[in-house]
């Protein structure tokens, strides 16, 4: 019930407007533009890893957030817990600021540098020794444990995409959909530790980031893109063991941020490009591309079928003429679907309230505003469907016959 009125009042407050990018993602927003209308959006454009990246480094970030809390109400400070990055927070900044106790005036600004950039030269070469020296010890030698080091990434890695929705190797079809993964879930069965962030950032990082993670003999890919200076290019920690050295404990510091400037580039990504797209699909349409395509194939030979009959009581001089009023039955249905399909848009669908989630698959609308959009459209649909069906059928009423 709680759930229920919450809902209602971020209805209530979007009764003249469309929803942010931030109030769908929150999951704030009803059918059919929430989250779940939103993420087969994504999928019919093989664009849904962009969306589950976003998801599970926000997921990633909540557990971080569940270990800094199981600390402090252990009763000790991160400052006694985490000394590494405690330093690194005060130097950096955190979005974990106000959760971890650093002065709120200095330490929640998080620097949106890249992970690569936060290294010394010194870091990196430690971490480039140990992670060739524990490579063998550390990880399994299957393709998705692989992973290059920055220095030789360029000229090993395989070609990347240029744009977030461009992926290379992924072609969206209308049928043929792989399965998508669902984000990562990590039970809380015990106490949050250290070694459960570094598996958590290790499996973001192999699933979205590393060219290698991809599966041999498959077509797939699912890396996403990011510009040059957000790459990680390889994660020397495992979560098989604990850090050794000075490197790995100084770069697990890193690891609750790790992913945070990817993230904000990801959700501007998403904002600017897929939802406008989105909300003009959703808020000002109901029908899915497969749905209107068929509409469009299926308007066109029945249009074609009452041409053929009008022409042949015409050429046939069929009497009573008022025979020819029956063609509005072929001309609404065909008009119909070709107008359906120009503004991806079924008027008797809109007046029941239901608009497609996938091809002929339906959901009932419930966001108000959205409501109000889709029925103003659905009323002009009709009156230009209507106003086209009455002039075709009093076109062919009105010529008069003759008999070849």
């Amino acid at each position: 019930m709680d759930d229920e009125r919450r809902q209602d009042d971020w209805a209530a407050s979007r009764k003249n407007r469309l929803p942010t990018f931030s109030e769908v993602l929150a999951r704030r927003t009803r059918p059919p533009v929430d989250l779940f209308m939103f993420y087969l959006f994504l999928q019919r454009e093989g664009a849904e890893d962009i969306l589950d990246f976003w998801l599970d480094v926000q997921q990633h970030e909540n557990l971080c957030r569940a270990y800094f809390k199981d600390v402090r109400k252990s009763g000790r400070t991160i400052r006694d817990d985490w000394p590494e990055y405690w330093d690194y927070a005060r130097r950096r900044g955190s979005i974990y600021g106000t959760v971890v106790g650093l002065n709120p005036q200095t330490g929640t600004k998080r620097s949106t540098a890249s992970t690569g950039e936060m290294l010394t030269e010194q870091d990196r070469a430690n971490l480039a020794s140990a992670g060739s020296m524990d490579e063998k010890a550390a990880r399994s030698p299957s393709p998705r444990q692989m992973s290059t080091t920055p220095g030789t990434a360029v000229a090993t890695e395989p070609p990347r995409s240029t744009t977030p929705f461009s992926l290379s190797g992924r072609t969206p079809t209308l049928f043929n959909r792989r399965a998508s993964r669902a984000p990562t879930i990590i039970p809380r069965t015990s106490a949050i530790s250290r070694q459960d962030l570094i598996a958590s950032a290790e499996r973001i990082y192999y699933r979205y980031l590393s060219p290698a993670g991809n599966t041999i003999g498959s077509n797939e890919n699912h890396e996403i893109y990011l510009p040059p200076n957000l790459r990680i290019h390889s994660f020397p920690l495992s979560s098989q063991q604990e850090p050794k050295n000075a490197a790995e404990m100084s770069l697990m510091a890193q690891i609750p941020d790790m992913f945070h400037a990817q993230k904000e580039y990801v959700f501007r990504a998403m904002e600017q490009d897929a939802f406008p797209r989105f909300l003009r699909a959703k808020a000002f349409g109901n029908l899915t591309p497969v749905s209107a395509l068929v509409r469009l194939v299926l308007g066109l030979i029945i249009l074609w079928v009452g041409l053929a009959v009008g022409f042949s009581l015409i050429f046939l001089d069929v009497h009573p003429k008022s025979k020819r009023f029956f063609l509005f039955i072929p001309f609404t249905i065909a008009i119909l679907f070709l107008i359906s399909h120009q503004y991806e848009l079924d008027p008797i669908l809109v007046f029941f309230m239901q608009s497609e989630s996938t091809p002929f698959r339906t959901l009932r609308i419930r966001e108000p505003y959205v409501k109000k959009l889709l029925l103003g459209r659905a009323i002009w649909v009709t009156i230009l469907v209507a106003a086209c069906v009455t002039a075709l059928t009093l076109l062919f009423w009105a010529v008069p016959g003759h008999r070849l």
